[in-house]
């Protein structure tokens, strides 16, 4: 009981921390920000922050069913274990894929078919480079072939790169922007390569123009 009381008010903490470090925005250009329905927020991933930017805007009622996928290696041990188990209830997956069977899409689709929403970034590690988006791996494929019926929502997060550059630790306050597109889901008969292209397209339309994040 206490761990649980703990887990929440550092939750609340670091949804708090985020708002006075990024002023954060939610955009809400083609989604409705209090629809109850199962979604996959799928999104660009530049920094470690990425997720908790986009869990801290999220309505409370969305954000208490709305669990982040993350990779195991990095949240697997001491305080991060803690906060990525215990706090933000996170479908961990093994990147490594060392322990036979593991099966990332199943732990996805295990996690939606127990009701719960997903946070996840199809481009499967870090953007560090000066391209806008790295090309998308075939989860999100996948993940939506498993479980059709759920919504598929492109979020695009602005900004947060220059908050936490990779290797700090000391945020820079800076205004964010997270913004989110209409869903979307896959199409019947529809193969990967134009499923994945469609949704990395969709993605990119919701980028700032220049000037104006």
């Amino acid at each position: 009981m206490i761990r649980v009381i703990v887990a929440t008010l550092t939750g609340r903490a670091i949804a708090l921390f985020a708002r006075l470090v990024t002023a954060v925005q939610a955009v809400w250009q083609g989604a409705d920000p209090l629809d109850q329905r199962q979604r996959i927020y799928f999104a660009n991933h530049a920094s470690h922050g990425d997720f908790i930017l986009v869990w801290t805007v999220l309505a409370d009622p969305l954000r208490r069913k709305t669990r982040p996928v993350a990779g195991a290696d990095y949240w697997g041990g001491g305080l991060r274990r803690f906060v990525g188990r215990d706090v933000f209830d996170a479908v961990l997956i093994d990147r490594t894929r060392a322990q036979g069977g593991s099966d990332p899409v199943g732990q996805m689709a295990d996690a939606l078919k127990g009701g719960a929403s997903l946070i996840l970034f199809p481009e499967g590690t870090r953007n560090l480079t000066d391209t806008d988006l790295l090309p998308f791996r075939s989860g999100l494929y996948h993940l939506a072939c498993a479980c059709p019926q759920v919504d598929l929502v492109p979020v695009w997060i602005d900004n947060l790169n220059r908050v936490l550059p990779k290797g700090a630790f000391i945020p820079v306050p800076l205004m964010c922007k997270v913004i989110f597109g209409s869903p979307l889901r896959l199409d019947a008969d529809e193969g990967k390569d134009a499923f994945l292209t469609r949704a990395r397209d969709a993605l990119l339309a919701l980028r700032p123009a220049r000037g104006t994040a």
